[in-house]
């Protein structure tokens, strides 16, 4: 009796410990949910993006591209991570018999959604085909491995050969916008065979150092922001860090930026602004991946670390560079970029717009990207320079 009353308690302690455990594992969960993004997820990146799109009204498909575990032979490949599971990259087409194919490759921070004031007027001269980078938006998000510039190159540009070769692509246009123009320059030089023209949009990588900036990284201010660049803080960092209350500070952005208060041009509309925050919302909140290139590929202030205008001499595709007329990205790194290209290339500037130009002035952007790309449409070769687009 008294060894059964022993065990017996035995049990009773055990109990109560693992009931004492199991209450500070929820409540230990409970804060960590409430620090965290709640209802973000994939499937939120794919519900927000379909209703974006909702806004266009050209037909399309959305897929998940499938481009395997890795390329063959490659030195550093996406898929670095627990498992070797195929990796996909999410897209979306207008389909468009007998037109030039155009492909939107997007920039840091952004998706392919934040091409949705173009879609429609693209579409009607052009097939159309917008991706999300591996590591952004609705595309598959490895673990990112790479520890060097080479690296983080090869993670964005052997994933975009790899889905050309799903997507049976040859012969197109590489449209790319900030980080994905200088990921649609590297590709260029590495598979010119592919692409017939280069339409780089506020680029990121042809910026050149300024004194202003030298200066100001020389500041106690400076050499702080410059520390927090080499340790990777992302900006997604913060919104993930604010947890709850991270969605207001997105709403307020794509509000200040789009609505008119910051931006240039023309302001999102009150339907516009909400559900491109809501998209912004989910692809800036789900897991770290894409966004860790940031300190491999730029120093601090955007300057790449193989800067773009070094390796404009082996450019082998005609270029054309469209700027916001406020674009923070200079226009003159384009400049000195044409001075050593080989290959026929132009710069184009767009009144009333910023880095975000094909949003900022949407009209005028598609009559200047139309107007680059004036060899490749039917009954276009003597198109002339649009109204208030200049010409550099």
């Amino acid at each position: 009796m008294a060894l059964y009353q022993c065990g017996f308690g035995r049990v009773d302690m055990a109990t109560d410990e693992v009931s004492v455990k199991a209450e500070k594992q929820t409540v230990l969960a409970s804060i960590s949910n409430f620090f965290r993004w709640s209802r973000t997820s994939r499937q939120d990146i794919i519900d927000s993006e379909k209703r974006l799109l909702t806004l266009v009204k050209t037909p399309h498909v959305v897929e998940q591209v499938n481009i395997g575990t890795g390329p063959e032979g490659s030195k550093v490949s996406w898929f670095r991570s627990s498992s070797n599971e195929p990796r996909f990259i999410n897209t979306v087409t207008f389909d468009k018999p007998d037109a030039p194919t155009i492909v939107l490759v997007h920039g840091y921070g952004a998706s392919q959604g934040f091409f949705f004031r173009n879609f429609d007027a693209l579409a009607s001269k052009f097939r159309v085909i917008a991706i999300d980078q591996i590591g952004w938006g609705a595309s598959s998000r490895p673990d990112f491995t790479c520890k060097s510039t080479e690296e983080a190159e090869s993670w964005f540009i052997d994933s975009l050969e790899e889905w050309r070769k799903a997507k049976n692509l040859d012969d197109f246009i590489l449209l790319g916008h900030s980080l994905g123009g200088y990921v649609a320059t590297r590709y260029a030089l590495k598979y010119p065979e592919h692409v017939k023209q280069l339409v780089l949009v506020g680029p990121a990588g042809y910026n050149v150092g300024s004194d202003r900036l030298m200066e100001f990284r020389s500041t106690w201010k400076g050499v702080l922001l410059n520390s927090l660049w080499e340790s990777n803080f992302t900006p997604q960092k913060v919104i993930r860090g604010l947890g709850p209350w991270g969605p207001n500070l997105v709403n307020w952005y794509a509000g200040a930026r789009f609505g008119g208060k910051f931006g240039s041009g023309a302001s999102l509309e009150d339907s516009e602004s909400k559900l491109l925050a809501d998209y912004m919302f989910h692809t800036l909140a789900a897991k770290a991946s894409g966004e860790l290139c940031l300190k491999y590929i730029f120093s601090f202030g955007a300057l790449a670390r193989t800067p773009l205008v070094d390796s404009a001499p082996n450019l082998r595709v005609p270029t054309s560079f469209i700027y916001g007329w406020d674009d923070w990205m200079d226009y003159h790194g384009a400049i000195s970029a044409r001075q050593k290209m080989k290959v026929p290339c132009e710069i184009l500037r767009v009144p009333k717009g910023g880095h975000f130009v094909f949003m900022d002035n949407a009209p005028k952007f598609h009559e200047a990207l139309f107007y680059a790309c004036r060899q490749h449409l039917r009954g276009s070769s003597n198109m002339k320079l649009p109204d208030e687009v200049v010409s550099v």
